[in-house]
């Protein structure tokens, strides 16, 4: 049985849950939040809509104690107000580690033993307190880390080129935050590096690292928070874990040579991480890493 449950029914968590049931990607969903009016109130809505659709899934307004069984948890929960006023993801730091420390307790009570996905930010410091605190195999703690900023790079590129994103390979990679950075050397376009394609369309990408910064501060601008494009990347993520596809990713995983969760490739199964994928980087590239790897070391060590 594929069961999963979602930690906040927030926009994000509540638009997750609408894409996990209208696919039918499991049997089982268990939704909690603090807010238990809200709570049923969401369930409730997704109990209604059952009748239309092509697939049964058993909806359950929970506890954690629902949860022990899940083959995996989503953590969704945030406050995505503490970002807009500052332009920064480790605004929200201090607020969603009190509430992490309660969460974890909860779910090692239950003795929940499956793959963990935090959304939540600052995702990559954040995924370090969550497996510190579940005292989970760091393998089977996992964030979304710039797995959405990839896709708003490919994003950012298809509108440069006129072309489908879908044609663009490659990822940003470090830190979900100031420091991340698009691996250039290693981005192509229907297979052609970037730097080549770019060069024969007399096309500029200077300025396309920005873009893709920025990309989130504009939704938040606009409607005041992000959902869709998180909660879809969220949704694509869980559907390659329960279906172990081994599937090559970029995510915020564990990293051996810097001992924090960073985002690099990465092939992802039903047991959370699989093994790590090797990445070129030009001798630029790798200063840029190093650099957001110390942006993330000295964040992470406050919660030691």
């Amino acid at each position: 049985m594929r069961k999963i449950g979602i930690i906040g029914m927030g926009h994000v968590g509540s638009t997750l849950a609408h894409i996990v049931i209208d696919r039918g990607m499991v049997d089982e969903i268990v939704l909690l939040d603090i807010n238990q009016k809200h709570l049923k109130a969401e369930a409730l809505d997704f109990w209604d809509a059952q009748s239309f659709l092509p697939h049964h899934t058993k909806i359950i307004a929970g506890d954690y104690k629902d949860l022990a069984d899940a083959n995996l948890i989503v953590s969704t929960f945030g406050n995505v107000n503490l970002t807009a006023e500052s332009g920064d993801r480790f605004a929200e730091l201090q607020f969603n580690v009190k509430q992490i420390r309660s969460m974890a307790e909860q779910l090692k009570k239950v003795h929940f033993d499956g793959v963990f996905l935090t959304i939540t930010n600052p995702v990559d410091v954040i995924t370090a307190v969550y497996q510190r605190e579940l005292a989970l195999p760091k393998n089977q703690v996992i964030g979304t880390g710039t797995f959405l900023d990839s896709s708003r790079l490919k994003k950012e590129i298809g509108e440069r080129f006129k072309i489908d994103p879908r044609s663009v390979s490659g990822f940003v990679i470090g830190e979900h935050g100031n420091s991340q950075f698009p691996a250039w050397s290693s981005i192509r376009i229907f297979d052609n590096p970037i730097s080549s394609f770019a060069k024969e369309n007399s096309v500029n990408i200077d300025d396309l690292e920005e873009k893709t910064k920025e990309d989130a501060f504009r939704v938040i601008d606009g409607k005041g928070y992000t959902n869709i494009a998180i909660a879809t990347a969220a949704a694509t993520l869980i559907e390659m874990i329960l279906s172990d596809s081994h599937s090559e990713v970029i995510v915020s995983h564990y990293n051996k040579k810097f001992g924090i969760y960073i985002s690099l490739p990465a092939i992802i199964g039903r047991k959370g991480i699989v093994k790590d994928i090797y990445l070129p980087l030009d001798r630029k590239e790798s200063t840029k890493l190093k650099t957001s790897a110390e942006s993330i070391i000295k964040k992470t060590k406050l919660f030691e």
